[in-house]
Order: C-alpha cells, then sequence, then structure tokens
C-alpha cells in the first residue's frame, strides 16, 4: 500500500473524476474513498478512464455504520463495488464502530468479503485501543485508519499497529488546513524549501508504518502533497513536530465516535 494516497472526503461529482484522474497521472497509486462520501461512481469512472491498471491501484473503501449489520453489509459492498467498477477493492474498513455496529456479528461479516473476493485486506476506522484490540481478535486485520496531524498524537495507537504488523493511516492529516500556519512547520519547511504541509506530510510518511491520504481538491494542492519523498526531516525535526501535539481533536462526531474516544 502506497504511503501516501489521494483522500476524497467532500469532494464529489465531476470534481472527484477529475482529481482521480489527475491524481492517477502525477503518480498517485492510493486512492481513498468511502460510501459515506458518495463519490464512488465517479471515483470508478476516473479508474476506468486511466491508462493505469487496475492492479496497480490500491483502491480503499468504507462501509457505513448503518450497513454494518449481517444481512445489510453484504449488500453494501456490492453496491460499493458497482459503483467504482471494479471486482474488489484492497482495503475494506469499516467506517465507524457505531449505528448497526456489533462486534463479533460485523466481524465475521466484514471477514466473509475478503473470503468471497470482493475484499483483499480488511481494516477498521475511528478504533479505540480497547476496540482495535477486540476487532483484532476476530479478523486478520491489516490496516487502521484514524484522524492523525502534528496536533495529535496517535502514540497509542501507531504502537499498537506496528506491534501487530498493521499499517496506520492518518485521515485529515494537514488538521483541515491549520497545518499551514504553523510557525514551527513554516521554519523547518523553509529549511528544506518545503511548505508548512509537505513538512506535515513528510513528518507522518517517515515514521514507520504510518500512511496518509490527505484531501487536494485543486491540482496544484495534488502535485504539491506528492512532492514529499526528495528530502528528509532530521530526528530533531522530527521531535520538534512531535512536540506540537495538543489533543486537537477536529473530527468527533456525537453520534458516530466511540464512548471511550482516545
Amino acid at each position: 500500500m502506497p504511503a501516501l494516497g489521494l483522500g476524497t472526503w467532500q469532494v464529489t461529482g465531476d470534481g472527484c473524476r477529475k482529481a482521480v484522474s489527475d491524481a492517477l497521472e502525477i503518480g498517485y497509486r492510493h486512492i481513498d474513498t468511502a460510501q459515506a462520501y458518495e463519490n464512488e461512481a465517479e471515483v470508478g469512472e476516473a479508474l476506468a478512464e486511466s491508462d493505469v491498471a487496475r492492479e496497480d491501484i490500491f483502491l480503499v473503501t468504507k462501509v457505513w455504520p448503518s450497513n454494518l449489520d449481517p444481512e445489510s453489509l453484504p449488500r453494501s459492498v456490492e453496491r460499493s463495488l458497482e459503483k467504482l467498477g471494479v471486482d474488489y477493492v484492497d482495503l475494506l474498513y469499516i467506517h465507524w464502530p457505531a449505528g448497526g455496529f456489533e462486534m463479533n456479528a460485523t466481524m465475521e461479516a466484514l471477514l466473509a468479503q475478503q473470503d468471497e473476493g470482493r475484499a483483499r485486506r480488511l481494516g477498521v476506522s475511528n478504533f479505540t485501543p480497547d476496540l482495535l484490540e477486540a476487532a483484532m481478535e476476530r479478523a486478520p486485520l491489516f490496516a487502521l485508519q484514524v484522524e492523525y496531524h502534528p496536533f495529535l498524537s496517535q502514540h497509542e495507537l501507531i504502537g499498537m499497529c506496528r506491534s501487530h504488523d498493521l499499517l496506520f493511516t492518518s485521515y485529515s492529516p494537514l488538521a483541515r488546513g491549520d497545518v499551514p500556519a504553523d510557525e514551527t512547520l513554516q521554519a523547518i519547511g523553509e529549511a528544506h524549501g518545503k511548505t508548512a504541509a509537505q513538512v506535515a506530510l513528510r513528518w507522518q510518511v517517515q515514521q514507520d508504518r504510518v500512511a496518509a491520504v490527505p484531501k487536494a481538491s485543486s491540482a496544484e494542492h495534488r502535485r504539491a502533497n506528492f512532492e514529499i519523498f526528495d528530502f528528509e526531516l532530521s530526528e530533531e525535526e522530527m521531535s520538534a513536530i512531535f512536540d506540537l501535539a495538543r489533543g486537537e481533536r477536529i473530527i468527533a462526531p456525537d453520534a458516530l465516535a466511540p464512548p471511550a474516544w482516545g
């Protein structure tokens, strides 16, 4: 799974199709969508139009909480595949442990999607450490996706992922626009001829087993986000960025977030 992917939350309609097409031309090979984003069809159109072979693209989608009961989940995944125009996704996530989520039944239904070939790999998103531990006991998970950026530490979850050989994927890696204004990130960027956003993304993918899926609506930002593999941060710079953590959680919807949100 490529360490840097294109996030598509809040990118819809023809704008989504163009964004994914442009990203594939730039060199992105990891595309992240979800049922709730209402853009799977547009992502699928971009994939169909692209010259990049399907097997070279790491395609990710997620099952919404209302579809997590054992009867709804397989039908929901089939609809996602139809919209995407593919036979399988490379990674299928449970989007939030809410709604129809029930640990044993949902994980069993998720595992069946892998057994039946609809999903090559399985993951969970927005899980607390306790929920992740329980999920790992019930299915061979490949990845965890949660909010992560310089202002929100995820030390415990990242440590768990490393211990159990899971990939940790961060969404909202630029803190929805807060990163570019940070003076520490700006200063580090100036030393490398990079922007604060590029520094934050580099900081993430430079960590062991951490990937990031930043959203980028403009072609300029998509290209800039991809240009993070030609420099390296020093240990001192990495530490300075870790020190920016202040518990700033951006995505925490009351109806979806786990009670013990950690």
